[in-house]
């Protein structure tokens, strides 16, 4: 029995994955992708996606990447559910392990994404969508003069706090400790503190989200003033992400102090053969639009690598 070898093994099917499939495909380039939860990524449990072309009415996230897998499956590229736990070079080829077996390919392409750290308070994953939040550019202008709360004190969340100052009345900056933004971002929000568009809450954390008709109706906070109830339209957490990077610890590929894949312009990692785009690189904009685009461009360059392999009849 003749032993497959995949031409591009791709783990992840999140926008980037799914588009860079597309280009695979099309250039007759045997692609199969692997999943271990939803296809399409945090993208697809997103209630509406408000900003990517071609939808001036927005669409939902599940519809989104519906119709990404509805196209990848047009050109003929096969999509798996499986548990990757490594991948490793075996003489001339990549070996990834699903599942527990062993799968032998030319290239990989890690395009697994990052998730949102949760605070893990009560309310916060039930409201998902409905009034827990995790991406200010994604949700934000449904809250036009709506009151907000935003938990984080870092860059991350002082920035989206000043980008919801466009839509919200007013918003609640929960902070655990310090604010720890950069001195730069730090004068920014004293503006908007002193215009009365934000308030500060230092040494706070938010201890439940509150719900009501099946939306968020405030959030519970125990801070310096004891134990109080805000009654905002929604909560934004920034307190992080964490890359679904782990089956990579043992392997050869280089992760920066974060947990996100290391690579140049070309979408290389350090491991010969191995590539990565999307929400899991190191230096990625972290919107649906340019995870799509990284898919576009690393399928360009794992067709050149692909190309050059034959060539020299591998």
């Amino acid at each position: 029995m003749t032993e497959v070898i995949r031409d591009v093994l791709m783990v992840g099917t999140g926008p980037s994955a799914l588009t860079a499939a597309i280009y695979t495909t099309r250039e007759d380039i045997d692609t199969i992708l692997y999943e271990r939860a939803t296809i399409g990524g945090l993208a697809a449990t997103t209630d509406m996606i408000d900003n990517y072309p071609g939808f001036p009415e927005g669409v939902p996230g599940m519809e989104l990447a519906e119709k990404f897998e509805k196209q990848v499956a047009r050109f003929g590229a096969q999509i798996d559910f499986g548990d990757i736990s490594s991948v490793k070079r075996e003489d001339e080829y990549l070996v990834v392990e699903v599942d527990g077996q062993p799968v032998k390919t030319r290239s990989v392409l890690i395009a697994t994404g990052s998730d949102y750290k949760k605070l893990g308070i009560p309310g916060e994953a039930e409201l998902y969508g409905r009034g827990a939040h995790y991406c200010a550019t994604c949700d934000g202008a449904f809250y036009k003069e709506k009151k907000l709360a935003v938990v984080g004190g870092g860059n991350s969340a002082v920035q989206e706090a000043i980008f919801l100052t466009r839509y919200a009345s007013h918003i609640d900056l929960l902070v655990r400790s310090s604010v720890k933004a950069s001195e730069v971002l730090q004068e920014d929000l004293q503006k908007y503190v002193d215009a009365g568009k934000i308030t500060v809450h230092l040494e706070t954390k938010p201890l439940e989200i509150t719900e009501e008709g099946g939306r968020a109706s405030g959030v519970i906070i125990e801070g310096p003033e004891g134990t109080q109830t805000l009654n905002v339209d929604a909560v934004f957490v920034f307190v992080g992400l964490i890359p679904n990077s782990g089956f990579l610890k043992d392997s050869d590929v280089t992760l920066d102090e974060t947990g996100l894949v290391v690579t140049n312009e070309r979408f290389e990692t350090s491991m010969p053969g191995v590539f990565a785009s999307g929400d899991v690189r190191s230096g990625a904009v972290r919107q649906v639009v340019s995870a799509a685009g990284e898919g576009a461009a690393v399928a360009l360059t794992i067709r050149e690598y692909i190309d050059d392999l034959k060539r020299r009849g591998l």
